[in-house]
């Protein structure tokens, strides 16, 4: 019996890192209705008094993967106490366009690309120059400081 319960709780534990993993690896929804998620946000955003943070990537890109996982280090304190984070899988540049554009097309000059809304979807800020697009070279602190401009100019 004893051998059962270790064998299970090994299986569980190796789901759960095969979960998170996933998670890192693939961090845009390339099947999610992405407009729905934004609206989603906006009303999640509006109970808890916070902005919403429109990142659009694609899990081919490794700029993307590599902010997705630098917004999980040193910036996720940050991000999480001022932002409803939505990833918006922009494909090959073939989805999601409607949505970019509606937002000035912030993937314009390339993604990893961040736009910052008030809860009444007004626009706050957003990327235009490819100010993400070279986040593999960016560090955590640098990540953490771009944020931190954001959150710092909204106050």
């Amino acid at each position: 019996m004893k051998k059962i319960l270790s064998l299970l709780a090994s299986f569980a534990l190796s789901l759960s890192l095969n979960i998170a993993h996933a998670d890192i690896a693939h961090p845009y929804d390339e099947t999610a209705d992405a407009p729905a998620m934004v609206t989603k946000a906006l009303a999640e955003a509006k109970t808890a008094k916070k902005d919403v943070l429109v990142i659009f990537g694609a899990n081919w890109c490794k700029d993307c993967l590599e902010l997705s996982k630098s917004m999980q280090g040193q910036s996720a304190a940050l991000i999480a106490s001022k932002f409803v984070v939505v990833k918006v899988d922009v494909g090959q540049f073939d989805k999601n366009q409607d949505l970019a554009n509606s937002y000035g097309n912030p993937i314009k000059k390339g993604i990893p690309a961040a736009v910052v809304l008030k809860p009444d979807n007004t626009v706050l800020y957003a990327s235009k120059g490819g100010e993400l697009s070279n986040a593999r070279r960016m560090s955590e602190q640098g990540v953490y400081d771009f944020f931190n401009q954001i959150v710092t100019q909204r106050q």
